[in-house]
């Protein structure tokens, strides 16, 4: 299970490219995620409640978790959307890393305490446990189908914006649904006769929304610490940039991710014996297919050096 990495040598489909067109889908994501949240959590907390399921309950308290997640996604997009300041020249990009490492913490403590509930239940309250109906075994089934929808809805849209806020919450609505496997998996097994299956079921859900929580964790410090876009990505960047006309060389090329965006640091070499004038028209041509090539870079800081064979 792996998160879509912050460069990607695979060019982002695009939008219209306009603020109205980003800002239609945010709300529409919003309105989606948030929505079918809360009436998924009301209908698996009362099929938990009334079932005798207390897998389905942890699974109910999941997909609320979400509706948080939701709502942090939207804001620091939103945030992230705000053009340059003399206070912020470089942007606010780094704005949606830090939703994404929210919506990371909130997951994991989610799955933290969903765990701690089914090591409670398998260890101090074992006499305690009943045998589900067959309400929560319907609720996770529906869960399972749902929340895959608004995963692949949540993630379509997410790939289209280049949103890493969004490709998180996108996980959170998958997270969920696999943990409504574990519940379903859990309760079926529980009604053939093996009630402790209920809370082993919690601890497998645990697990996996851990796992999840790691990733998008992972994946957000590492657009918060200029990390590099690795030696594919700048292996296929140098080839690109060596093949532009009038560029020898590429001496130095460096990358750093910057939220969801890459800045680059770039020294080519081009004939020596060309004017000052011929050599700043190079970089500039260099400057503009390099950021029309690849959407996720801002911005190419260019230094020309003379070409010496």
């Amino acid at each position: 299970m792996m998160l879509d990495p912050g460069c990607s040598l695979v060019l982002p489909e695009r939008l219209g490219d306009t603020v109205m067109d980003q800002q239609a889908i945010i709300k529409k994501l919003s309105r989606v995620g948030i929505l079918g949240n809360v009436l998924l959590s009301a209908f698996k907390l009362c099929a938990g409640i009334f079932g005798k399921s207390g897998a389905m309950v942890s699974d109910a308290v999941h997909s609320l978790s979400d509706v948080f997640a939701t709502l942090i996604a939207t804001v620091g997009v939103r945030l992230s959307q705000r053009q340059e300041d003399t206070e912020h020249p470089y942007g606010h990009e780094r704005l949606e890393s830090m939703a994404s490492l929210i919506l990371g913490v909130i997951l994991a403590g989610t799955g933290l305490g969903i765990g701690y509930s089914g090591i409670r239940k398998i260890f101090f309250e074992r006499a305690a446990l009943e045998t589900p109906t067959l309400l929560p075994l319907i609720a996770a089934a529906v869960s399972i189908l749902v929340k895959e929808g608004m995963y692949r809805y949540t993630m379509y849209y997410a790939r289209k914006m280049d949103s890493a806020a969004f490709k998180a919450d996108a996980w959170h609505h998958r997270s969920d649904a696999l943990s409504s496997v574990g519940s379903f998996i859990g309760i079926g097994m529980a009604r053939l006769g093996f009630p402790i299956m209920d809370p082993i079921a919690s601890l497998i859900i645990c697990v996996l929304i851990l796992k999840v929580a790691c990733d998008i964790i992972r994946d957000a410090v590492a657009q918060m610490l200029d990390t590099s876009c690795g030696k594919d990505y700048e292996r296929t960047l140098r080839g690109f940039i060596e093949g532009q006309p009038g560029v020898e060389h590429v001496d130095l090329l460096h990358t750093r991710q910057f939220g969801n965006k890459v800045y680059v640091d770039l020294e080519i070499a081009v004939n020596r014996d060309l004017s000052l004038g011929e050599a700043h028209a190079i970089a500039e041509r260099v400057h503009s297919s390099v950021e029309q090539r690849f959407p996720n870079i801002k911005h190419v800081m260019i230094h020309v050096n003379p070409w010496e064979p």
